[in-house]
């Protein structure tokens, strides 16, 4: 029987992350559209559904296309309305991605994390309503830890725990203290909770079908602004950073422009990760591909991109994709 492009027996199966980066369609109020105007069964008091900048959404298109995943876990999408627009508009529709899910999280600007599947979605759970042990009233992910299993016939139930954790973006009212340090201890919560998550499911973390994936937006190695705050999940035996079995020089998935008055310089980091099981990595020894070919030009040079793709703009993200297969259970 066949399953995506291959095989139960031997084929892989590919599954990717992908921060698709302001994946939105929004209230156009401020461009004079009159109140109760409508269009495909939505009014102004609703939302137009118009996806914002399509030129570089059809890169972003480009690029999900030549991953060839089976399963994409994205970060930044508005709603599950919008990435059905998309899908439908840029992507061959259900044709090609018959299931598809986000759940509205925490995050005020309405970025989301959702999926993408060729095969079902069989059981899904929210994790946004988890409380900030060290903050009282206040939610622990800045978006949500998105727990779904995705039935892959013939083998059974490859669990994802889909994130996209605290940015290391500087607080305005204080910019003299690098962003990554401020932001560090709340990442670090955040990624001990997901271990907690993991090991509340399984009882050997190690032994089991999981991976957790996404935008975890901090480096693997300590830096000049501190340690990474991802240790609860890099140092866990029972995952495996499939994107250390590329040399270092090509591990980075986000160009950071750099903050003089910070002593950082522009540089190539990874920020976006695939951490499966123990299980899955030693049974899967291959390493993953980052693709890089919807980056803006002013990345660098070195890498080929798609055409279209400009300096600055439009560009697929400001993320790379991370793809990695799965030939053995």
């Amino acid at each position: 029987a066949l399953i995506g492009r291959g095989s139960v027996a031997g084929m892989a199966f590919r599954v990717a992350t992908f921060n698709v980066e302001n994946l939105f369609t929004r209230f156009l109020f401020a461009r004079g559209l009159p109140r109760g105007a409508s269009e495909g069964g939505f009014t102004s008091e609703d939302l137009r559904f118009r996806l914002s900048d399509p030129e570089s959404k059809k890169l972003t298109a480009d690029v999900i296309g030549a991953l060839r995943a089976d399963v994409l876990a994205v970060q930044e999408v508005e709603d599950l309305d919008t990435l059905k627009v998309f899908r439908d508009r840029f992507l061959g529709g259900r044709a090609v991605w018959p299931h598809a899910l986000v759940i509205d999280g925490n995050d005020d600007r309405r970025i989301d994390v959702g999926v993408l599947s060729r095969f079902p979605i069989v059981h899904a759970r929210s994790w946004q309503h988890v409380p900030d042990p060290v903050a009282p009233g206040a939610l622990l992910f800045s978006r949500d830890c998105l727990e779904l299993d995705v039935e892959l016939p013939g083998l059974g139930a490859l669990t994802l725990y889909v994130n996209h954790l605290k940015s290391m973006r500087s607080d305005e009212a204080n910019t003299s203290v690098p962003g990554r340090t401020q932001t560090q201890p709340l990442r670090s919560r955040q990624a001990s909770m997901i271990r907690t998550i993991v090991e509340s499911r399984f009882r050997d973390p190690a032994d089991a079908t999981f991976v957790v994936l996404g935008d975890l937006n901090d480096y693997a190695a300590a830096a000049t602004q501190g340690e990474t705050a991802l240790g609860a999940l890099l140092g866990w035996d029972a995952v495996v950073n499939v994107v250390d079995r590329l040399p270092p020089e090509e591990r980075g998935t986000h160009h950071f422009a750099g903050r003089p008055e910070w002593g950082v310089p522009p540089g190539r980091h990874q920020l976006d990760y695939l951490l499966p099981s123990r299980r899955l990595a030693e049974r899967n020894p291959g390493p993953p591909t980052i693709a890089r070919r919807g980056l803006a030009r002013r990345a660098g040079d070195g890498w080929p991109r798609l055409p279209g793709v400009g300096f600055n703009h439009p560009k697929a993200s400001d993320h790379c994709p991370v793809v990695w297969e799965i030939r053995a259970w």
